[in-house]
């Protein structure tokens, strides 16, 4: 494994299983789209990123998908998304990464300079991170395996960003913030981002 690993947790494009919020008011199938859109998006802004990447798949691994054959490809594991994440990084820095960052696939502002720029800050900062402006974070980069930044986070709550935050003073370790992005999560996200006609 190369010394940055990009690991990228996504959910598979299962209709009525994903963007359930936003299905609420757009329907399944338009939200199905919206996410499709979100993954090829995802998958054009990392493959520029001169990283390892790894899918992490929330259900099940397939072949046959827009991350085609070069990420390699692996299953997320745990019963909460802080123990999935925890667990992918605990996997990553065990094979022998020296920096490592995770994203979702919600984020249409994302771009590859900001995965970069999360790369670079780990050079100097213990943990990096790229805030939502729903008050989670759409970005988590350590160059050492953190455990606790995962524990007792409210999770899918405005409160992520400000827990995870609180656990970097406690450890005492230093931090970089990143630009305030927007993930799609409801209706109103989807104007902000400039998407509604993309797919």
């Amino acid at each position: 494994m190369a010394n940055d690993a990009l690991l990228i947790f996504a959910r598979n494009p299962v209709y009525g299983k994903v963007k359930t919020r936003l299905a609420a008011t757009i329907g399944h199938d338009k939200a199905l789209l919206i996410y499709q859109a979100l993954l090829r998006h995802t998958a054009m802004v990392t493959k520029s990123v001169h990283s390892d990447r790894i899918v992490y798949y929330a259900d099940f691994i397939t072949d046959s998908d827009v991350w085609g054959d070069t990420p390699l490809k692996a299953l997320q594991l745990g019963v909460n998304l802080g123990e999935r994440m925890s667990n992918a990084f605990k996997e990553t820095f065990k094979n022998g990464a020296k920096k490592a960052v995770i994203i979702g696939t919600d984020c249409y502002d994302l771009t590859p300079a900001i995965i970069t720029d999360a790369f670079t800050a780990l050079n100097k900062y213990d943990v990096v991170i790229g805030p939502a402006l729903d008050g989670g974070y759409y970005l988590l980069g350590m160059q050492t395996y953190r455990p606790q930044l995962f524990d007792n986070i409210k999770w899918s709550t405005d409160a992520v960003l400000k827990e995870t935050l609180s656990h970097c003073a406690g450890l005492g370790l230093s931090h970089f913030l990143l630009p305030v992005l927007s993930d799609i999560d409801v209706e109103k996200d989807l104007i902000s981002a400039n998407i509604l006609n993309t797919p």
